[in-house]
């Protein structure tokens, strides 16, 4: 089952279904007016919804074209925003970047950072850019929606709380980072808004490629017309969904709604490409001495997804273009 989130004028948009041509869906607020109320009493509308769906695939209701420049991010506003950090390729590259050491417990503790949750974009969504010296970079990752997830939840029960997944792109300002860190309080101005995918899909609409709490396709990002990564989602996630659930319940519990990211998508094998313009800099600081690969400026586009075995969208399409900030 695919959800995607239309606009109608509200905050939270209008909870939808998505024909399997990902072209097409039917309204679903007989149901649930939005995704979160839905969320919030999943044992009561999931059933209602997967009838729904059935209507939807075999055409017996009447479906609507989709509009993707009307289309919002599943969740508009989530309860909460919370980004891992599981692929260790990629905190060891964004780490020589920046001069600093990965952490001593890199492989013994999830690292995580609490976003901004009451702006998220959607897939068409220009990406604000204020000041061009903070290094506007992009980030590819997945991410899981969670219903009401208790306190010290288990990874081996993780996984009876992850209703939805979803891609996303998880902006930086990369000259802004290393300030802000110094502080020892996290990121924060750092972290623009985060834009995610048309459609949040149930895991079981992934089929083997969803396992052990990992997502097993490539994650693809193409900027500018020109495919720069093609990374294994799943192979490389050293912290699987399942894990980083267990690492933030550990002191407290999550409402229905939450958001958790993957971190960016990251392969040892440089043959896949990049998930964010970081990585790339950091290579090319390896291999050459110093950054040639400059940040992202007005006018460059980004576009994201990730295709099943016959070649089709499973979450549609991040395309995203930065825009001047107010422009």
């Amino acid at each position: 089952m695919r959800l995607a989130t239309l606009e109608n004028g509200t905050r939270d948009g209008e909870l939808a279904i998505v024909h399997r041509d990902g072209l097409r869906f039917a309204s679903a607020r007989s149901i649930a007016p939005n995704l979160q109320r839905a969320l919030d009493d999943w044992h009561s509308t999931e059933p209602l919804l997967r009838a729904l769906d059935v209507e939807v695939q075999a055409e017996r209701v009447e479906l609507t074209q989709l509009d993707f420049a009307q289309v919002k991010a599943p969740l508009p506003r989530a309860s909460e925003w919370v980004d891992g950090s599981a692929y260790i390729n990629h905190i060891i590259l964004v780490r020589k970047a920046r001069n600093a050491e990965p952490p001593k417990t890199l492989r013994t503790d999830p690292l995580v950072y609490q976003g901004g949750s009451s702006d998220l974009l959607g897939a068409r969504a220009n990406i604000e850019l204020v000041n061009p010296e903070w290094g506007l970079d992009f980030e590819a990752e997945i991410g899981v929606i969670l219903t009401d997830t208790p306190i010290g939840t288990s990874a081996e029960k993780a996984h009876e709380f992850i209703k939805l997944v979803v891609i996303l792109n998880d902006v930086t300002l990369r000259n802004l980072v290393p300030a802000e860190l110094e502080k020892g309080f996290g990121f924060f101005t750092s972290k623009p808004a985060t834009a995610f995918a048309p459609f949040a899909v149930t895991p079981d609409e992934l089929g083997e490629a969803w396992r052990g709490g990992r997502l097993h396709r490539r994650l693809r990002s193409t900027l500018n017309g020109t495919l720069v990564g093609d990374p294994e989602a799943g192979p490389e996630m050293f912290f699987s969904f399942h894990e980083l659930i267990a690492h933030i319940t550990k002191t407290r519990r999550f409402g229905a709604g939450t958001i958790l990211g993957s971190g960016t998508v990251s392969n040892e094998d440089r043959e896949r490409g990049i998930s964010c313009l970081a990585e790339r800099r950091m290579i090319e600081t390896i291999e050459q001495g110093k950054p040639s690969t400059p940040f992202m400026k007005e006018g460059d586009r980004i576009s994201i997804e990730m295709l099943d075995e016959h070649g089709r969208s499973i979450f549609g399409t991040i395309d995203q273009v930065v825009a001047r900030a107010g422009g």
